[in-house]
């Protein structure tokens, strides 16, 4: 599925090259699952709505990486273009594991990443980035697409120690 592959823990995160409709059909489950779980400030219409939107990045973003548990299966995804992450997503089952940490992590060490926009309303969202060393530098009343969803603008100033540096 993918080239450029690390193991980390019992996770493989690699880049996914091939989205073919069973890959992107997971990865709309996996953002569905992560949305319910931790934007509980959208609605289902709002979440409905979305949906085509993110196909659509899902299919055309081109640094997309995935996380694969040690059973082989798909179980988050991040993506970050020019520095920034656009997306962090992470199967509502898998929550807890770790897999939203080696994602970031692996963004940060090895994808350049040092800025991430997270919606005020996520508040797990928002403690999961400070903790990780993103603390805020900014606010937008609207998102992106100019809904009314505040953006918290987070800037990293202390990269987390990647498990490859931490083994050392």
């Amino acid at each position: 599925m993918g080239s450029e592959a690390i193991n980390l823990a019992m996770n493989i995160i690699f880049l996914l090259i091939n989205r073919d409709e069973r890959t992107i059909h997971r990865l709309l489950d996996i953002w569905g699952s992560a949305v319910k779980k931790t934007h509980t400030f959208l609605s289902d219409h709002d979440i409905i709505e979305l949906k085509p939107e993110v196909r659509r990045a899902l299919i055309d973003i081109e640094q997309l990486y995935g996380c694969r548990d040690d059973a082989g299966v798909l179980q988050g995804f991040i993506s970050v273009a020019d520095g920034k992450i656009e997306m962090l997503f992470v199967h509502a089952d898998a929550r807890g594991k770790g897999i939203g940490k080696e994602l970031l992590n692996y963004a940060i060490n090895k994808l350049g990443a040092r800025f991430v926009d997270v919606n005020e309303q996520n508040g797990q969202g928002v403690g999961f980035y400070v903790h990780m060393g993103f603390p805020l530098i900014g606010r937008s009343e609207f998102d992106a697409q100019g809904r009314p969803f505040p953006l918290l603008h987070l800037e990293l100033v202390c990269a987390p120690l990647g498990r490859e540096l931490q083994n050392l």
